[in-house]
């Protein structure tokens, strides 16, 4: 099983990442903070340049393959949004044509995003794993790349900015990631580690999503369906057993959010911050809200993944307050 990054490797990465993508902000906003309870700090993943923290990722990655595969023409990956857009950008940056395949049904907003930044733009299935099984073949049939959706050079660009959050914030007590495909909260595992923090991780995964989390339970792969209706980002049915091997090790626990309770954290980062994020990053929030009693006292960051959310969706969450 591939190791994390190392505190030297993640710096060598931020050498290349941070002139392209520059560091985000990390904040503690009063009325978080009296909502939440305790002292709250929140890393704006929501201001990158692609509005997600999955950029960095794609820049590391696309560098670490256009020096392996110097003859690779084209690229393919599946996606609900972020990922795909990180991988249409480098691959551009790159001189590659990327190819993105998305379940019918996907985000209208994100869908634009990517075309916009010259991916071809494949609707096939009806999840994310069917999405994903669709690009797999293209890629043997067409014969591109495929990018996964997990992969060391991933987690190595994301570790960037989290270890960028654990040196600029208070020391934390706790800090609370979303999980999708892994790539985000195993970049926290080895900002962590790389720092020698005592900082607890905890996961966080839809209710409606709960794959992840049955499988932190079984210590194992466990799959299941995924029916959220907000935090598209976290509609994982099958785990990818490389990032579970490294939540078990680094991960304290995983909490499950509704998409009620994602809905209201949308709303309450939006009346308090001003922040628009999108359902997979308010889950983070949701979860700290949760556990609000559990926090009095405490020094605690959560990690706003990203802010793309449709116009429409955003609108019926505010409205619904």
């Amino acid at each position: 099983m591939p190791s994390l990054p190392t505190r030297a490797e993640i710096e060598s990465a931020a050498a290349l990442v941070d002139p392209i993508v520059r560091p985000t902000p990390q904040f503690s906003w009063p009325l978080l903070n009296a909502r939440a309870g305790c002292e709250l700090w929140v890393k704006h993943e929501n201001h990158t340049r692609l509005g997600s923290f999955k950029v960095r990722g794609g820049v590391v990655y696309f560098d670490a393959l256009r020096r392996r595969e110097p003859d690779c023409r084209g690229v393919v990956c599946a996606t609900r949004g972020n990922h795909g857009q990180s991988v249409a950008f480098a691959a551009r940056r790159a001189g590659l044509a990327a190819t993105v395949v998305v379940p019918h049904g996907n985000s209208v907003e994100k869908n634009a995003a990517m075309r916009s930044l010259g991916a071809n733009l494949v609707e096939y299935g009806d999840d994310f794993q069917a999405a994903l099984e669709h690009a797999l073949v293209l890629a043997t049939e067409r014969g591109l790349h495929a990018v996964p959706s997990y992969s060391p050079e991933l987690v190595l660009g994301v570790a960037v900015s989290a270890l960028d959050f654990l040196q600029n914030a208070p020391a934390l007590d706790a800090v609370y990631v979303p999980i999708g495909m892994g790539s985000g909260i195993c970049a926290m595992i080895a900002a962590r580690d790389a720092l020698g923090l005592p900082t607890r991780i905890v996961g966080v995964c839809s209710a409606h999503a709960p794959a992840v989390a049955k499988s932190f339970t079984a210590r194992r792969v466990v799959v299941e369906p995924a029916s959220t209706r907000l935090a598209d980002g976290l509609a994982c049915s099958t785990p990818n057993p490389e990032p579970l091997h490294h939540i078990l090790r680094g991960v304290e626990r995983i909490v499950e959010v509704t998409d009620a309770g994602v809905e209201g954290a949308m709303r309450a980062c939006f009346v308090d911050t001003h922040n628009a994020i999108e359902g997979a990053a308010a889950a983070s929030l949701a979860a700290v809200f949760q556990e609000r009693v559990a926090n009095a006292g405490r020094r605690i960051g959560a990690v706003l993944t990203g802010g793309n959310v449709d116009a429409a969706v955003f609108a019926r969450v505010l409205a619904g307050g």
